[in-house]
């Protein structure tokens, strides 16, 4: 895992992690379908492996199974991102003042950096990571890459307050807006590069999914096709979206929302 903070400026995200019930099992199907490759190593808790998602050499998210009493306990398996920030002990704090909530006090993870798992006021977990001094990320691929973060899609109780927190958390800036008709305002955002994701409120908010990361594939179609060939469900798409790219969202066999993005 080679990560970067947000010092010296706005925070990005800069990893994304699938906590699930079966790791070998999904380990199969997002190989299948997004082409990831896997390589597991020993996790940070004894008898909880860590499986390191690469597109080609380049990691790019990681995977954990947890314990059925994890499950057992309401928790469900999903995807969640890793936000960058330079001092992960004050942004907690900041998190928690601004009304936030803390799942897991900051602790280290040994060669690689300092993190802590919050909720932003509205309930939607994330997780602060702080890389250990001297720690760089590798130069990003050019846009559209296969198995890279294209976009990251956050559904709200309330798009206008998200926005608000994220913002003045971690310097995001509006960028283009979108009237959606009954479905609302979708509102996109950057960092210090190009536009990152957008913000709604969410039409459902019984099954509100919180944030959705989007992974590059060669083929929308043909990714569409392989959710169904390995177990996994598509919920939605492919579906085109302004820029003339088409999204799928889908469920993966253990339960995981997840979504993907390329042409058609």
């Amino acid at each position: 895992m080679t990560l970067e903070n947000g010092k010296g400026g706005p925070s990005n995200f800069v990893w994304y992690e699938l906590v699930t019930s079966d790791a070998k099992a999904a380990e199969v199907f997002y190989r299948g379908v997004v082409g990831w490759e896997a390589d597991t190593q020993p996790g940070i808790t004894p008898g909880e492996p860590y499986t390191i998602l690469k597109a080609g050499k380049v990691p790019v998210a990681g995977m954990i199974a947890m314990p059925k009493e994890f499950f057992a306990s309401g928790n469900k398996p999903g995807w969640i991102g890793y936000i960058g920030v330079d001092d992960v002990d004050e942004y907690t704090k900041r998190v928690q003042a601004a009304g936030g909530k803390v799942h897991r006090p900051a602790r280290e993870i040994p060669e690689v950096g300092r993190f802590s798992v919050v909720a932003d006021p509205q309930g939607t977990v994330f997780v602060l990571f702080q890389a250990k001094a001297g720690a760089e990320r590798p130069p990003q691929p050019p846009a559209g890459t296969p198995g890279f973060a294209n976009w990251h899609e956050l559904h709200a109780v309330d798009g206008k307050s998200a926005f608000e927190f994220y913002s003045g958390m971690f310097g995001w800036k509006k960028t283009e807006v979108m009237d959606m008709g009954q479905a609302g305002i979708y509102q996109m955002f950057a960092a210090d590069g190009p536009t990152l994701g957008g913000m709604m409120t969410a039409m459902d908010q019984a099954n509100r999914p919180g944030w959705i990361y989007y992974f590059n594939v060669e083929s929308a179609d043909a990714a569409a096709a392989r959710v169904g060939a390995r177990g996994g469900k598509v919920l939605m798409g492919p579906h085109e979206v302004p820029g003339g790219s088409w999204i799928v969202q889908g469920i993966d066999p253990q339960g995981a929302l997840f979504a993907v993005v390329g042409p058609k």
